[in-house]
Formats: structure tokens, sequence, C-alpha cells
């Protein structure tokens, strides 16, 4: 499915920012390619972004959705009340806890209308109907999978790849579905051993995703079955990346331990530990995106204050090893490491 690549490396979406169209752009003419977020986007945003990656690049991407859930039955009024302490800390308030739908239908009639070549679902599943208009508008279907039983289902519906995501990745975990009465939202999986057990399931071309920063870590996940590798931290610290100053210095700092929360969402993440996420976990509700909303406006005060102790620092596992520089530079020491690894296990196995 990615056979056209000269590097099998994607950039992965991260909403909120990080994911520019210069970031997708870039890593698409040095021989990868990647993925616009939707994410928290309006669908004329989200047209403005595709046209502009479309004036940097005439290589192919792709756009990923995030399928709205279920309102969240939570009483949110005791998390409410904590945000409200946090928010005073920035001279800030907090946002209304709402739920809403992302803009998801307009944005599947957006993206069925523009010829994406490959259009990518996190938090569940399309409709059957929306996979069968997609395939009519010339898309591939990926769906991020967590689990052997969503990579099943995916496969149910019609997807023509899987993004199979281990519990090392940094920032929202893919569930289909939020469990309240576990901490990461579901079973966890590291990606060797997802990739080997969705592989066994599903017969499909298989994204990998989780902790990959070096280019061993590409190598390794195409010597276990994947078709290409999609790295998010990895690309934090690229120049063309939107990342908010305060997590690029911590990135950057390194020392921190990371971990998942749904402190700042409402949904299980991985990121960097800090005040707001050691003070606030244990207390969060699963209600996404109630809690995204009602956070947000305290977060971004704290950004302008340029404190890390009360932001969301999204981070994989392996995000101290992650560098700096152009993301073409990143590209080309991944494509070179990767060839490393593969010469090293070669001469190792004769």
């Amino acid at each position: 499915m990615f056979e056209e690549l000269r590097v099998p490396v994607l950039v992965a979406p991260m909403a909120g920012g990080p994911t520019t169209p210069e970031l997708v752009a870039a890593v698409a003419d040095a021989g990868g390619s990647g993925f616009l977020a939707a994410g928290y986007l309006s669908a004329e945003a989200l047209g403005d972004r595709i046209a502009k990656t479309r004036e940097l690049t005439g290589r192919p991407f792709g756009v990923n959705l995030f399928v709205p859930g279920r309102e969240s039955e939570a009483d949110l009024a005791p998390y409410v009340r904590r945000i409200e302490e946090e928010a005073r800390h920035y001279e800030s308030e907090p946002g209304e806890p709402r739920w809403e739908d992302d803009d998801y239908p307009a944005k599947v009639d957006l993206v069925a209308g523009l010829d994406i070549p490959f259009v990518s679902f996190t938090f569940g599943l399309p409709s059957t109907a929306d996979v069968q208009r997609l395939h009519e508008a010339g898309s591939r279907v990926i769906a991020t999978v967590t689990t052997p039983e969503e990579a099943v289902r995916a496969a149910e519906i019609g997807a023509d790849a899987l993004c199979v995501q281990g519990f090392e990745a940094g920032a929202h975990r893919g569930l289909f579905a939020d469990d309240p009465a576990n901490p990461a939202g579901g079973e966890v999986y590291g990606l060797l051993a997802l990739l080997r057990l969705v592989g066994s399931a599903v017969d499909l071309p298989l994204i990998a995703a989780g902790g990959i920063v070096h280019g061993a870590d590409v190598a390794a996940v195409l010597a276990a079955g994947a078709d290409a590798a999609q790295l998010g931290t990895a690309f934090l610290r690229a120049d063309e990346a939107g990342t908010q100053p305060a997590h690029r210095r911590a990135l950057a700092e390194g020392g921190r331990v990371t971990a998942i929360t749904r402190a700042f969402s409402g949904r299980p993440a991985r990121g960097l530990v800090n005040r707001f996420l050691t003070e606030h976990s244990p207390y969060a509700p699963s209600a996404y995106p109630e809690v995204h909303h009602l956070t947000k406006p305290v977060r971004a005060a704290a950004h302008r204050a340029g404190d890390p102790e009360g932001v969301n620092l999204w981070g994989g596992q392996t995000y101290s090893v992650t560098t700096a520089g152009p993301a073409a530079e990143i590209v080309a020491r991944l494509a070179m490491e990767a060839k490393a690894a593969h010469d090293r296990v070669h001469r190792r196995l004769g």
C-alpha cells in the first residue's frame, strides 16, 4: 500500500497544533508521507489546511478524523470544581464541559470530495456507508486499532489498512471505547506483540505506531510485518512542527517519566508527568470531549505563561532520545539508521 514511498515513514496526525501543513509536506518531499490532523478543527479550517499542504507538495498525504463517541454519563461536577481551582493559578476561567461531534459529518463530506489518497480514523470506526463513499472517491480507509478485536471489526467494515498503535505511543490512545474502570482505558499491548496478534487475526496492510523514534525501530516494525511506520513524538521537535515552546523545552530537557492520564481531555493519553497530571489524574472522569473543553482555556493560559507544569506534554515513552532540526533531516537520519539496522541483522544471520 505504501510501496511508492522512498522511505516508509509517516508523520502522525498530532491534533491541537503539532502536525502542520509544513511538516506533512516536508516529510512527503523527503520520501515519506503523513496525515493532517482534523481533530479540533472545523471542516472549513481543515479544508484550508488541505489546500495549504497541496500548495507545498505534490506528493500524496492523508487526513485523520476523530470518530465521535457518546456523551458521557459521568458526574462532572467534582472535576469542574478542581479545574476551577486550577484556573486560579493562571488567572483564567475553565471552559464549558460540553459534548460535540467535532464537526465529523461535515469533515467526512469534505474529504470525500477532495480526492484524499488516505483517510484514517481514530477513536472508532466510520460507518460502512462512509467507507463506501470514500472508496468511490478513490480514498483508502485506514482504521487505528489497539487490540486484535478492534482489528477484526475494522476489517469487517471494509478498512483497507490498519494503524496498529502500541501502548508506548504518546498522546491519545486510539481505543474504540474507554473503560472508566481501567486507568489505561482498556487492555494494553506493546507494539511488537500487537503487530503479531493483529497480523494473525486479519490480512490487511499494517502501519506500526508507538515509541518509534530511531531508524532501527522502523526496521524492527517492518521486519515484524508492518508496511510502514507512523511517528509522532519523533517529529515534535522538528522545525516545521507547531509544538508549543514549553512542550519543546520539556521534550529537549528529558528527565521526566511518562504516564497515561485522563486529566487533560477525559480520554487516556500518554504524556510527560508534570504537576497537573500528578494532581488531577486520580480524579479525572472518562468524559471526552467534555473534559477537553473544560481544561482547554486553563491549558492555554499555562502555555501563555510558559509553564510546563500546567499543560499536556504529550509524548511517547522514548521521547527523550528524539532530535531537533528540519523534518527532512529527521527522515534522512531515520532512513540511514534503518538501512544500518537491516545490514546489521543481515550480517548476524549470515
